[in-house]
């Protein structure tokens, strides 16, 4: 069964977008961010190692000065960034708090992964954390991080970071907590006739092609970086999926092995038969 390495995962990364943890732009999901703690929680307790990389410091940040829309500026998105992160934590520790987890928060640039030296340093604090109980909150360091010419520092969105961090980590599975369902045959917001493709063995220039825009107006990340992060999975023989945030508790189901989002991972790992680059298959 295909869905085997997700039941079998140890390791765990969960990536978690703007949209979910915020309702609009001013107004926080706290519902949301309680269920995540709580299903991340319980899966430690049951044995399982996760990271959760998080977006939001941005989104958080103008909500917390009360904009209705992101400044246009690099510095006065960084500002926010620098307000929004705080916040962002506070509201991790209050809720896993609440469920007797420690949680430990790591800020990410880019140019910490391409250095051997420090990419040691990220593997070796993040494996102390997981092998001490605690859950990282990792965040791109959106308030220092620039990408300009010979001096790029930003990873750009947290799809790729979330893949980036399943590697230095060596995770089994990396789960993508979205605001829609999975990878579709077609836009379903505007095409009636969509329908949500369960395996993906290989991201092919036609899956690509699926991907359609560039993510909402309140986030970076869109189907194109999902699809890029699946590619690094694959290419690592690892496993990933995308699922609807609406209900994190829903993490249970799918590590229970049900067939859940879509599923993107090298065929034949955990199974002799077959399967084309798209399937309906678990």
């Amino acid at each position: 069964m295909l869905r085997e390495k997700v039941q079998k995962a140890k390791r765990i990364v969960i990536k978690i977008g703007t949209n979910s943890i915020m309702n609009a732009p001013t107004k926080i999901d706290y519902k949301k961010i309680d269920r995540l703690a709580y299903a991340v929680s319980a899966l430690h307790q049951e044995g399982k190692e996760v990271a959760i990389v998080t977006s939001g410091a941005v989104g958080l940040g103008a909500s917390t000065m009360n904009l209705k829309e992101y400044p246009a500026s690099i510095a006065g998105q960084q500002a926010l960034a620098s307000i929004g992160q705080g916040v962002l934590m506070n509201l991790y520790s209050k809720f896993f708090s609440h469920y007797n987890q420690h949680v430990g928060q790591v800020l990410i640039t880019r140019d910490v992964i391409s250095f051997p030296e420090s990419y040691k340093n990220v593997s070796v604090a993040l494996d102390t954390l997981l092998s001490k109980g605690v859950i990282p909150i990792i965040n791109e360091n959106d308030a220092v991080s620039v990408d300009e010419l010979n001096h790029n520092t930003k990873f750009g969105d947290n799809d790729t970071l979330s893949a980036i961090v399943s590697e230095v980590i060596d995770a089994d599975l990396l789960v993508i907590l979205s605001d829609i369902e999975g990878l579709y045959t077609a836009n379903p917001a505007t095409d009636k006739n969509a329908e949500l493709i369960t395996y993906v063995n290989e991201v092919t220039p036609e899956i690509i092609e699926m991907a359609g825009g560039a993510g909402s107006k309140f986030a970076t990340g869109g189907m194109a970086t999902k699809l890029q992060a699946a590619d690094r999975m694959i290419r690592r023989q690892k496993a990933m999926v995308i699922m609807k945030s609406d209900e994190p508790s829903k993490l249970f189901n799918l590590l229970a092995g049900e067939e859940i989002g879509t599923l993107f991972m090298k065929e034949g790992i955990h199974s002799d038969k077959q399967y084309s680059s798209i399937g309906n298959r678990s």
